[in-house]
């Protein structure tokens, strides 16, 4: 039966209890009892949601100055975590919160209704109030006794950020009370976001969050200094526990649940389309003229203004050495195992350097400005190669190769790359000596070759990134050149290129990768010329390539009888370091999250050709927008030329690739031709040409059977004057689209349900934004 919103007795016992923790509420309110509350006695689940948001505003107004007021306040935020995703997963709740409760606890009088604030708005204004409450999230600057208590409506909150770094400089008296309450109250404003968890995914980038939306605009009044104490918090944060080995076995670590939760609200309210962000007009130009040199307003969400307005080379070092200091902190686990405290949110910080990249260009471009992106670079490639062999890592393997396609972009990427790799992570790779480079080329192959089925979406990436870097690779090592020519043997195997409508994309890529390195840095790269030469059978064979069904069907028939995808003999894997552990797959039952489908290649990237002076132009093509090529799903659109699509109609490709009755894909001979005859082999044969000879000469002269003659030789060789004129360098930049921003937004919030367990906010409730599956 309804209970009158006035018994105060009746709604008071909710907060009153003292001892108790979240995850007491979790406990002491069932699921079940709230559905069975909010279907059998709705009025009075409202009444308990507005009257916890009423006491949450009654704890900011006074400023929470006794203990009493400050359980009461954590009471009814616990509960408030508690209830809110029940009332996201029933669409009739959801606009609960955006209504205003009629005359409720505003002088009771009607003429207060127009202007009374819905729930949600008076639940986020007073949590970012509280956020900044001296005495329960921030440290009194008065040291004097209650009754000049600090008004909190007078206080200026950017006189109370949490931590230094960006835009403050001092660094408060860690305060682990100040830090659980803070962690409390992250916890409820995450839960708030997280209404978007029950929207079923949808490519409309109308879909904003106004939890979100409401929270980061110019009606929340700390904004600025509350968007700076979460970065700083997170930045500034390291878990080695002081310097001290194995201190975090003797002290609990009150800040590490903070700087998570910062993490989490972070990324959150910086999930914004940013391809949608400048608006075209019908013609595809952008709104605006020359005329306008006033920077456009940056868009309305100001954590997103706020990011992208940071500008200070030390804030930017700040923020770098922070991301880079967690990022590594599973590596160095591995020298003196629990010497260090193991942080578990780098997928949190994967995707917050995802955003601080894609929002603030410059510091995309500080960032490799100096070889600190190997910083970065590192650690991605450790948890890529850590998590290939397991299904339930496949979100986490595609943001890694996401950020290496965005810095692949850039020619400094290619240029940093070229530094020695002397740092020694063990890593279930095979002992090699050389540079960043070769260590990206030997983790990509061991991506391909021994990874899990469903990683081969991301080949076109990761050979995109290896094509991007080519043109300035100085000197790759003999393992590096030979896991080149590796993929190439595999990729250019008749079964695997007739087995799929796009796989000889592959090899297009590879041998652009070829053609980079020959034409532009042929000097150093002895090794891999030599392993082009040893190799050479595989060029020759992808020439005289056959293109009558019959063989077509031959090769075919291989795939049959052996369905590996890549053979794993022959690319001598040699010792794994030592001290590695072999990639595991998932422990079975593990969950995991569904994601939604990324973009193919073509609608990641956008090409660009490098200028002599190195300066880079936009090749798509203007019309590319209009045509209908550009909507067709992945698997059969590609904007490369090459592949023959950009010239056929519809009609024509339906030609080219008949599909039998079964709506089954059949490769034709006229399909293999028209894309063979577009192989870029001309380069490379010329090379075997010129070389091979002297080669095989010198090895009948001297009855040579040693490499290092050889490769001295190659060393001192030259084919100027012999190569065709070298062909333009193209790189693929990714391009924002709202494509990837709905998968970022399915990843993120996939990531932070699974990792909120203790307590589980969202577990057993009806999500709508993701699958929840067991490996």
């Amino acid at each position: 039966q309804p209970v009158e919103a006035t018994d105060d007795a009746f709604w008071d016992q909710f907060w009153a209890d003292t001892a108790t923790s979240v995850q007491d509420v979790f406990a002491l309110v069932p699921a079940a009892e709230i559905r069975a509350v909010r279907e059998e006695s709705p009025s009075n689940l409202a009444t308990l949601c507005y009257k916890a948001v009423e006491k949450l505003v009654q704890g900011a107004e006074s400023g929470c100055h006794t203990e009493k007021e400050r359980q009461i306040v954590l009471n009814c935020c616990r509960l408030l975590t508690r209830i809110l995703p029940y009332i996201f997963e029933d669409p009739d709740w959801r606009g609960f919160f955006w209504s205003t409760v009629p005359g409720a606890g505003r002088g009771g009088g009607d003429e207060d209704d127009e202007n009374a604030r819905p729930l949600a708005e008076s639940l986020l204004l007073a949590v970012t109030d509280l956020l900044f409450c001296p005495d329960f999230t921030v440290q009194s600057h008065r040291r004097s006794t209650v009754d000049t208590a600090e008004d909190i409506h007078s206080i200026d909150s950017c006189e109370y950020i949490w931590e230094a770094g960006v835009g403050f400089a001092h660094s408060p008296q860690p305060n682990y009370i100040h830090d659980l309450n803070r962690t409390e109250l992250l916890k409820l404003l995450l839960t708030c976001f997280s209404e978007a968890m029950y929207l079923p995914p949808s490519s409309e980038s109308s879909n904003t969050n106004p939890w979100v939306q409401f929270f980061c605009s110019t009606e929340n009044r700390h904004a600025l200094p509350l968007f700076t104490s979460l970065l700083n918090v997170v930045c500034a944060y390291d878990p080695v526990g002081y310097g001290i080995p194995y201190n975090h076995l003797l002290f609990s670590d009150y800040r590490e649940p903070l700087v998570e939760e910062a993490a989490q609200v972070l990324i959150v309210t910086l999930d914004y389309d940013s391809s949608t962000s400048s608006s075209p007009t019908v013609d595809g130009t952008t709104t605006g003229t020359a005329m306008d040199d006033v920077d456009p307003p940056g868009p309305d969400n100001l954590f997103v203004n706020y990011l992208s307005r940071i500008h200070r080379e030390e804030d930017f070092q700040f923020i770098l050495k922070g991301v880079a200091r967690l990022l590594s902190n599973p590596l160095v686990q591995t020298y003196l195992p629990n010497s260090a405290k193991k942080i578990q949110f780098h997928q949190e910080l994967l995707v917050l350097f995802w955003k601080l990249c894609d929002f603030n260009k410059k510091f995309l471009f500080f960032v490799l400005k100096s070889s600190d992106v190997l910083d970065i670079l590192v650690p991605i490639l450790y948890f890529l190669n850590d998590a290939r062999a397991d299904q339930s890592r496949v979100g986490l393997m595609h943001i890694g190769v996401f950020i290496l396609l965005l810095l692949s972009g850039e020619r400094n990427f290619g240029v940093r790359l070229n530094k020695p790799y002397s740092v020694r992570v063990p890593m279930d790779i095979p002992v090699f000596t050389g540079t960043h480079a070769d260590l990206l080329i030997i983790v990509f192959h061991k991506i391909i070759t021994s990874g899990h089925q469903r990683l081969q979406p991301l080949f076109d990436c990761l050979l995109t990134i290896v094509v991007n870097v080519s043109p300035y690779l100085k000197s790759l090592s003999m393992v590096a050149a030979n896991k080149l020519l590796h993929l190439l043997e595999a990729f250019s195997t008749t079964w695997f290129l007739f087995s799929a409508v796009q796989n000889h994309h592959l090899v297009f890529f590879l041998l652009e990768v070829f053609n980079n390195i020959i034409q532009y840095q042929f000097d150093g790269n002895s090794n891999l010329v030599y392993a082009v030469i040893r190799k050479r059978n595989v060029f020759h064979q992808l020439a005289n390539l056959p293109t009558d069904s019959q063989s077509i069907q031959k090769g075919l028939q291989r795939k049959k009888k052996s369905p590996e995808p890549i053979s794993r003999t022959n690319s001598q894997d040699g010792v794994s370091m030592e001290g590695s552990r072999p990639a595991a797959p998932a422990e079975p039952g593990t969950l995991k999250t569904s994601l939604v489908a990324t973009p193919g290649i073509d609608k990641l990237t956008e090409k660009s050709q490098v200028s002599e002076d190195g300066t880079m132009r936009s090749l798509e093509p203007e019309a590319s927008q209009l045509s209908p090529e550009r909507n067709l799903p992945a698997a059969t659109s590609d904007g490369e030329p090459w592949s023959g699509e950009a010239s056929h109609s519809r009609q024509d490709r339906r030609r080219l690739s008949s599909a039998s009755s079964s709506g089954q894909w059949t490769p034709t001979p006229d399909w293999v031709m028209s894309w063979k005859s577009k192989l870029p082999l001309q380069t490379i044969m010329r090379l075997l040409q010129v070389l091979v000879p002297q080669v095989e000469k010198i090895c009948i002269d001297k009855g040579l059977t040693d490499e290092s003659e050889i490769l001295k030789f190659l060393q001192h060789g030259t084919l100027v004057g012999l190569l065709p004129v070298p062909h333009p360098i193209l790189i693929r930049k990714y391009q924002a689209n709202s494509g990837t921003a709905m998968w970022f937004r399915t990843y993120m919030w996939g990531v932070i349900y699974l990792r909120n367990v203790d307590p589980p906010i969202w577990y057993d409730t009806d999500v709508k934004l993701f699958e929840i599956q067991r490996v």
